[in-house]
C-alpha cells in the first residue's frame, strides 16, 4: 500500500471519529491517533532501511488487538478465504488437509468425494512441487495458499509416494472446485441409539444435524440421540440456536446476549416447530468444546433437556461480530457477552481484569428449570464427569517423532485393502510388524524418571559427591533398570498404542467418518453415555435431582 495514501486514510479516519463518538472520547481518540500518525511518517522517511508499511500497519493492529482478547481479530485480504472457512465450511481449492513432517508438507488426508481424492492423491503423499515451484522448506500456510484458488482452475502437484520397492515421483493435475465440508462427518447407530458428530458450527450445520436424525428414525427404531460436540470449537450462533430448537419448544429463550452498545442486548428464543421434545438426549463434551458448543450444552442442561456427559468446557461465553474494512479487509471483534437459559455466563477469564480465571469460590450459583444447581463463570460442568487418563510416555513420543503416521504410510503401500470400519483391529501380526517397524527406526524416548537422574546427577555434581556415588555404580545400576522396563512399554502398552494404529490405518481407507466409527467401541465416554441413556430410572433420577 502507498505510504501517502495510508496517510490519507489516517486523516480520513480521524476526521470521521467526530460524528462517532463524544466529544470527551473523541478527543482521547483523535489525539493518539494523530500520535501514531506522526510516528509511522517519521519512521517511514527516516528509519534507516527501507520498510513495509503494509507489514507495519498489520503488526500494529495486530499487538492492539492483542491487548483486548484472543477472540478479537484483524483479518487481511490475504487471510479472507480461510475466515471465511471457518464460518462457511466452505473454500476453492483441492480437498485435503496438509501437515509438515521434515523438510516437505506432506498430504494428511483428502477429504472423500472431492478433487484431491479424485485424482488419486493418498495419505502420505510428499508435495514436492506445486506449478513448477519448489516446495522444499516451505510451511503449511505457503503451501495451503498455492492448493487454494478459483474453482474451475487446475493446478499441477509434483508428489512423492512410498511404494512396496522405492519411492516414485508422480505429477498430478487438478481442477480446483468449491469445497465444502460437512459438519457431520459420521451419524450412526450405537445398539437402539442415534449417534451425530457435529465437528463445527457453520452455515447450514443445524440442517446437517436434522437430515442425520431423519436418515438414522428412517432405517431404525432411535429410541435416544447421542450429539458429539467434543473437539467442537463453537462458530454461528444463530445455527447454534437452530440446533437447540430441534429438540424444544417454539418460543423458548434459548440464549441472551448483553454487550456495551444497547444494540448488542437481546434475546434469542426457538421459532420453529421443534423435531422431538421426548426424545433422551445426551450431549458429549470436553475441554475443546466452545462457545456455539457450549450455548448448546448449556441450554439443553439448563432446561433439563437431557444429559451433558464429559469433561468441563472451554469457557468461552463471548460473542464476535465481523465488520467490513476497507480493501477488502475485516475485523472480528468481540460485542457481547452471552448468557444461557439460566442466566448463568460460562466465560472463564475476564480478559478486562489481567486475565483472571474466576475462582470456584466466587462462581455464582444458578438454577435449572427443575431447581438444580449450576454455576458461571468456568465453562460448562458435565452432569457426569469423565475422568482424564493418564497417558504413558511412549505415547507422547511415538506421535511426536510421527512414527505411528510413517508405519501407516508404509502399511498401505502394500496393503491396498483392509476390513470395514466395524471389523477391523490392530491384530498381533499387525502390531508385531509395527514394533519391528519402530526398532528399525531406532526409537528411543526418554521417560521423566531419566530426565530426574539427570537433574540429580547435576546437583551431586554441584555439592561434590559425584566422584563417591559415580563408584557406587548406584546412578548408573538405575539407568540400566529404568532401559530395561523401558523396553517392555511397547508391549506393556499394546492396547492404547494399538487404538492410535487403528486410527491411523482406518481413515487411509474408510476416510474420516470410517475413523471415527471404528473408534466409538474403545471410548470410554461412549461406553458411560450409553449406560446413561439405557437406564431412563437414573437418566430421569439426573435431571431431577
Amino acid at each position: 500500500m502507498n505510504v501517502k495514501i495510508i496517510y490519507i486514510l489516517f486523516f480520513v479516519t480521524i476526521t470521521n471519529f467526530q460524528s462517532s463518538f463524544s466529544q470527551p472520547n473523541y478527543f482521547e481518540i483523535s489525539k493518539n491517533l494523530e500520535i501514531f500518525n506522526n510516528v509511522f511518517k517519521e519512521l517511514n522517511t527516516f528509519y534507516v532501511d527501507e520498510t513495509e508499511p503494509g507489514k507495519l500497519i498489520e503488526k500494529a493492529i495486530d499487538s492492539m488487538l492483542k491487548e483486548l482478547d484472543p477472540y478479537t481479530q484483524f483479518i487481511p485480504e490475504s487471510e479472507i478465504e480461510d475466515f471465511r472457512f471457518q464460518t462457511t465450511g466452505q473454500y476453492g481449492g483441492i480437498g485435503s488437509l496438509i501437515r509438515k513432517i521434515g523438510d516437505y508438507v506432506i498430504i494428511a488426508e483428502p477429504y472423500k468425494g472431492f478433487p484431491a481424492d479424485n485424482s488419486g492423491l493418498k495419505i502420505g503423499d510428499k508435495i514436492i512441487q506445486i506449478d513448477d515451484i519448489d516446495m522444499k522448506n516451505k510451511n503449511v500456510e505457503d503451501v495451503s495458499k498455492l492448493l487454494k484458488g478459483e474453482p474451475g482452475k487446475k493446478v499441477n502437484i509434483l508428489i512423492e509416494r512410498l511404494t512396496e520397492k522405492n519411492p516414485e515421483l508422480l505429477n498430478i493435475e487438478i481442477t480446483r472446485e468449491k469445497i465444502k465440508i460437512s459438519s457431520v462427518p459420521y451419524h450412526g447407530m450405537i445398539e437402539d441409539y442415534g449417534y451425530i458428530k457435529l465437528s463445527r458450527f457453520t452455515r447450514n450445520c443445524s440442517n446437517e444435524v436434522r437430515l442425520a436424525l431423519l436418515d438414522l428414525e428412517a432405517k431404525n427404531n432411535v429410541e435416544g440421540l447421542i450429539l458429539d460436540l467434543r473437539g467442537n470449537p463453537g462458530g454461528l450462533l444463530n445455527e447454534a440456536i437452530k440446533l437447540c430448537n430441534l429438540f424444544i419448544e417454539k418460543n423458548t429463550i434459548i440464549v441472551e446476549t448483553k454487550g456495551r452498545n444497547s444494540d448488542w442486548n437481546k434475546v434469542y428464543k426457538t421459532k420453529a416447530s421443534p423435531h422431538n421434545t421426548k426424545m433422551p438426549i445426551i450431549i458429549l463434551v470436553d475441554e475443546g468444546s466452545a462457545s456455539a458448543s457450549e450455548i448448546v450444552a448449556g441450554t439443553i442442561q439448563d432446561l433439563d433437556r437431557g444429559l451433558v456427559i464429559g469433561k468441563k468446557t472451554f469457557g468461552k461465553g463471548l460473542v464476535q461480530q465481523t465488520k467490513k474494512l476497507n480493501y477488502n479487509s475485516q475485523l472480528k471483534l468481540t460485542v457481547a457477552k452471552y448468557y444461557t437459559p439460566s442466566g448463568r455466563c460460562i466465560q472463564t477469564i475476564n480478559y478486562s481484569n489481567e486475565n483472571k480465571v474466576v475462582p470456584d469460590s466466587l462462581r455464582t450459583e444458578f438454577k435449572t428449570k427443575n431447581g438444580r444447581s449450576v454455576f458461571d463463570g468456568g465453562g460448562i460442568d458435565p452432569d457426569i464427569n469423565i475422568e482424564n487418563d493418564s497417558l504413558p510416555k511412549i505415547i507422547y513420543s511415538l506421535m511426536q517423532e510421527q512414527l505411528i503416521f510413517e508405519f501407516g504410510n508404509h502399511y498401505s503401500a502394500s496393503i491396498k485393502k483392509i476390513n470395514s470400519p466395524e471389523y477391523f483391529t490392530v491384530s498381533d501380526k499387525i502390531y508385531e510388524e509395527f514394533i519391528n517397524f519402530i526398532n528399525e527406526k531406532e526409537f528411543e524416548f526418554e521417560t521423566l524418571s531419566e530426565q530426574k537422574i539427570k537433574d540429580l546427577k547435576e546437583i551431586l555434581i554441584f555439592e561434590g559427591y559425584d566422584s563417591e556415588i559415580n563408584k557406587s555404580e548406584l546412578i548408573t545400576l538405575l539407568k540400566q533398570e529404568i532401559r530395561n522396563l523401558k523396553q517392555n512399554d511397547v508391549r506393556k502398552y499394546k492396547k492404547e498404542i494399538s487404538k492410535l494404529i487403528l486410527s491411523d490405518l482406518i481413515v487411509r481407507y474408510y476416510y474420516n467418518a470410517g475413523r471415527i466409527e471404528s473408534l466409538l467401541k474403545f471410548d470410554k465416554t461412549i461406553g458411560v453415555a450409553i449406560q446413561a441413556i439405557r437406564n431412563q430410572e437414573k437418566y430421569d433420577a439426573i435431571l431431577i435431582k
